[in-house]
């Protein structure tokens, strides 16, 4: 008697493959490195970081929250479950950069955009990671349904 075996059925998933999955990685390390560097800068208010912090009128507390931002950012795109989440808000987080920086300082409005496309990259290569941390929050945070 022979036995057969159907095939089961393959799921699809927005998930990368190997090799993106490891070109992703590399990414996220590098632009968290950079993302830490630059919050250092911040957070001991050096010169240059003070004088570009007044140029666009925001003031040193200014400086001080997005150092934080950016390093709560760059520690949490390192954890798997986070660096979707993580990637999306710095890219919300580069997009008002890059929109400051055009209005204040066109000439170096350069310098965000070219965070700015790595880490889109890098959010739109986690988005099943981030589809899953929402999930994950709805159904804690989600009151069970009383039974009629």
């Amino acid at each position: 008697m022979a036995v057969t075996t159907t095939p089961t059925p393959t799921v699809k998933t927005n998930a990368p493959g190997r090799a993106a999955n490891a070109g992703l990685w590399v990414l996220q390390v590098l632009l968290a490195g950079a993302f830490l560097m630059a919050a250092g800068t911040k957070f001991a208010a050096t010169p240059e970081a003070v004088a570009g912090f007044e140029r666009i009128g925001l003031g040193p507390w200014q400086m001080y929250a997005i150092g934080v931002i950016e390093s709560v950012g760059a520690i949490a795109l390192l954890v798997p479950l986070l660096s979707g989440p993580a990637a999306l808000g710095l890219v919300a987080l580069l997009v008002g950069a890059t929109v400051i920086q055009a209005v204040a300082d066109p000439a170096t409005v350069l310098f965000p955009i070219a965070y700015l496309v790595p880490m889109a990259l890098v959010a739109w290569g986690r988005r099943e990671r981030t589809t899953r941390f929402v999930r994950l929050v709805v159904t804690r945070v989600r009151p069970p349904r009383a039974n009629p």
